[in-house]
């Protein structure tokens, strides 16, 4: 931990940070993060670089955790919190200037219990060399700051989100979201979160539908590319459509393939 962290008051704020092999992002995520009085970093054991080193330099707490899903991971981090209130972020994740004051304000409006359990912030994606600011990638509103006994998550792997008892306030200020290092980065992970999702479906009972198979890729393209004006993003934009289709498209192949092999 650098010797400046506790130099200054810091926000009664537990900020967890989720790392995986991000050795090339997590020094920038975390030196953002400097209002926050308790800095958490979980380490995903499978971590081949230098993430855990990084963060041993820069976090107040570390730990090293086997991953057993994207919920479990997040509620084993937030587990570790001290502060009633909890900032959860990916380690391609930055809180700028900007986003970071406007934390600040927002928690010093929580001195009283007012009824607002969590705040929302609009993540801005960097992918294939442009900030993409239509589309399916934004605005991205997410729930991230939260007090941690009104929270739960819903959902199913991978795809989940939390959900508070109590106001959401909207915070402005963007968080940068260096999601994939190129398209091949991308594709590889539509790989994994397809074969998840297609797995949740069928534990989940959900029955295959040749319509969900034929329909659903190129309704969610049209969504992306024309409802959410994609196309003002440039060739990027439609990149990001199709990829977003791609990965419809094979949630539901593989949920057919898994039955498939099951019958």
């Amino acid at each position: 931990m650098r010797g400046s962290a506790r130099d200054a008051a810091r926000l009664p704020l537990s900020v967890c940070v989720l790392a995986y092999d991000d050795e090339a992002l997590l020094a920038r995520c975390l030196d953002a993060l400097g209002f926050a009085d308790d800095l958490i970093v979980v380490v995903d054991s499978r971590s081949r670089d230098g993430s855990e080193k990084i963060a041993r330099e820069r976090a107040q707490r570390v730990d090293v955790h086997a991953y057993r899903g994207d919920i479990e991971q997040k509620q084993h981090a937030v587990s570790l919190a001290e502060h009633e209130w909890v900032m959860l972020i990916d380690s391609d994740e930055v809180v700028t200037p900007q986003l970071a004051s406007r934390i600040a304000a927002f928690m010093a409006a929580r001195v009283d219990d007012d009824g607002v359990a969590g705040g929302e912030f609009n993540r801005l994606t960097l992918h294939l060399g442009r900030w993409l600011r239509h589309g399916d990638f934004h605005p991205d509103w997410i729930l991230r700051l939260f007090r941690k006994d009104r929270a739960r998550w819903v959902g199913s792997n991978p795809h989940n989100r939390i959900e508070v008892i109590g106001e959401v306030e909207r915070i402005e200020g963007d968080l940068e979201h260096y999601s994939y290092r190129d398209l091949a980065d991308q594709v590889a992970r539509i790989q994994r979160f397809s074969d998840a999702a297609a797995a949740a479906m069928l534990e989940e009972g959900r029955p295959f539908r040749v319509f969900d198979l034929l329909f659903r890729p190129p309704a969610r393209f049209l969504r992306a590319y024309v409802l959410k004006r994609g196309f003002l993003d440039g060739l990027p934009g439609f990149i990001v459509a199709v990829a977003t289709a791609m990965y419809v498209f094979l949630k539901y192949a593989k949920r057919w393939e898994l039955g498939h092999r099951r019958s």
